[in-house]
């Protein structure tokens, strides 16, 4: 686990009143060092530090911390969930066609694209999410030159 964030990482706990656990600790941690991960990576990051930690015990802990809002869950179009600890601001991601890489986004300004819906259908709207999909810098790189 990151030395000097477990301290912080338990506040965030006991700030969302939820027990400060092992799991829970390791899951923040796994995510903190990898975000945009899906869940059968955080289970390989987590068994590194609780190897006997079950499968079920992570899905239980996404789902706890997703729902206490210390975790975002992502899901790119054709891709499995993924998970990140930046929560609380309203960023985008970029996701690689070719191999699947997630960089953040900060929230797109200006006039395109709008983002504030032209008939919100009554809805009070308290998020917009954005997808940019393109081609990551390694994988444009060794695309062969026309």
């Amino acid at each position: 686990m990151l030395v000097g964030m477990a301290s912080d990482f338990e506040a965030q706990l006991r700030g969302a009143s939820l027990r400060v656990t092992r799991p829970r600790l390791a899951v923040l941690a796994a995510l903190h060092e990898h975000p945009h991960v899906d869940t059968d990576t955080v289970i390989s990051l987590v068994r590194a530090d609780l190897p006997r930690v079950s499968h079920q015990a992570v899905y239980d802990v996404l789902r706890a911390l997703t729902n206490a809002g210390l975790v975002r869950r992502i899901e790119p179009a054709g891709a499995p969930a993924r998970y990140e600890t930046r929560v609380g601001d309203n960023h985008h991601h970029v996701v690689c066609r070719s191999c699947g890489a997630i960089a953040d986004v900060d929230c797109a300004v200006g006039h395109a694209p709008c983002l504030t819906a032209s008939d919100d259908q009554g809805f009070l709207v308290e998020e917009a999410e954005v997808t940019y999909w393109g081609t990551c810098p390694d994988c444009a790189s060794r695309r062969p030159t026309p």
